[in-house]
């Protein structure tokens, strides 16, 4: 990975005032005190809306779940601090979001704020590219180039995968947390830089430790200041808050008539196990804002992808892919809430958006179709002729 592909953020000029926590009017309000988090996220509880205002180039930190807002505190009191931070949540929960929010609300929020994907750098180039190099210092180096501690000076070094480092890459690694000194590959000096420094890992160091993988001392050198990430599913509360933020988002971002979520798709949103984690349904409501035809996401049980019907692949899992089966009664909510929708649309159809016609048709109260009708966001209007 070449250090000149680091994306690194120098121009977030701070926002007044400093980051709190406020109740208001039912909702939970977070203000990110950076111009990275400029704005007020609204956090509504018990209801669904959002919204979130963040610079474009990040995404929101959106939610209202309990482990969430604590995770919140957490990174409110460690962007406090200036020790080295260790991050660990599974793949797609956040982790460069929270080192983000970090830094930003941080007394270093004016200086650069510096990723690197340590499972990019090949092992030859670890050093090079931690501490860069002088000219002439190996056979490609053409030219003199700093490093990423260099550019992380007075700012925050965000080491993304640090436990895919090789053992021989861990020892350079130790050297300069020891006391914040190194030498450039081919130079003959010493420098300092003052970066801080956050980890993150999508594995248990301590494990990695136990199996001989990963060097204790580093370990501990980085583990003075810890966060964990909360996956998808322990804040299930956030699922359909996520979903329609991201909706919003890109019908936004593609110009796109504003699409809601079928009652089926939220069934199997609350279902699925989400593995990817938020990513994951980011880049799934990505998908369904593109190729939604009408203004609802719905799967569609005519739908076949392979010889697979769309509610079984909708549920996460194909027949014999080895993966456990969906609990009955949330295939079987899927289930009644597709039919459900699809009954009513027949009807209405049939009746030209007459309700008092369609009740007397489907041998139901006027009031309780009312009900169904207002439970799946269908309006009359367009189906009167």
């Amino acid at each position: 990975m070449s250090v000149q592909a680091l994306a690194i953020e120098q121009e977030m000029g701070p926002e007044s005032g400093s980051e709190t926590l406020e109740v208001c009017g039912g909702a939970m309000l977070m203000r990110m005190g950076s111009a990275a988090f400029s704005g007020w996220a609204a956090l509504p509880v018990g209801e669904v809306s959002v919204q979130a205002l963040a610079a474009p180039d990040l995404p929101n930190m959106v939610g209202a779940a309990p482990r969430f807002l604590a995770m919140l505190e957490q990174v409110r009191r460690i962007a406090g601090a200036i020790a080295p931070v260790l991050i660990e949540g599974e793949t797609g929960s956040g982790k460069e979001l929270a080192a983000r929010a970090i830094h930003y609300l941080s007394a270093r929020r004016d200086q650069p704020f510096v990723p690197l994907n340590c499972g990019a750098i090949p092992d030859n180039l670890v050093e090079s590219e931690l501490f860069g190099h002088v000219r002439g210092a190996f056979t490609d180096a053409k030219q003199a180039r700093f490093g990423v501690v260099t550019q992380a000076n007075g700012g925050t070094l965000f080491l993304d995968e640090v436990d895919s480092l090789s053992l021989k890459a861990q020892v350079a690694l130790l050297r300069f947390l020891q006391d914040h000194r190194y030498r450039p590959v081919g130079h003959d000096r010493d420098q300092v830089s003052d970066a801080r420094i956050i980890a993150a890992s999508n594995r248990s160091l301590k494990e990695l430790v136990g199996r001989g993988e990963f060097r204790g001392d580093l370990l501990y050198r980085l583990d003075i200041l810890s966060l964990r990430i909360p996956p998808l599913r322990e804040r299930a509360e956030d699922i359909e808050t996520l979903a329609r933020h991201y909706i919003a988002r890109f019908c936004e971002q593609y110009n796109l008539a504003r699409k809601s979520l079928h009652p089926a798709t939220l069934h199997w949103m609350k279902a699925h196990h989400w593995p990817g984690n938020v990513r994951e349904l980011e880049n799934l409501m990505h998908r369904f804002v593109l190729l939604a035809d009408g203004r609802e996401i719905v799967f569609s049980s005519s739908d076949v992808d392979g010889g697979t019907p769309t509610e079984l692949r909708s549920l996460g899992h194909a027949p014999g892919d080895g993966l456990s089966y969906p609990a009955f009664h949330s295939a079987k909510a899927l289930a009644i809430a597709e039919f459900e929708h699809r009954y009513l649309v027949h009807l209405l159809e049939e009746t030209s958006g007459n309700v008092s016609a369609a009740a007397r048709l489907a041998g139901k109260e006027r009031r309780s179709l009312g009900k169904l009708l207002k439970k799946y966001d269908i309006g009359t209007q367009q189906f009167r002729s």
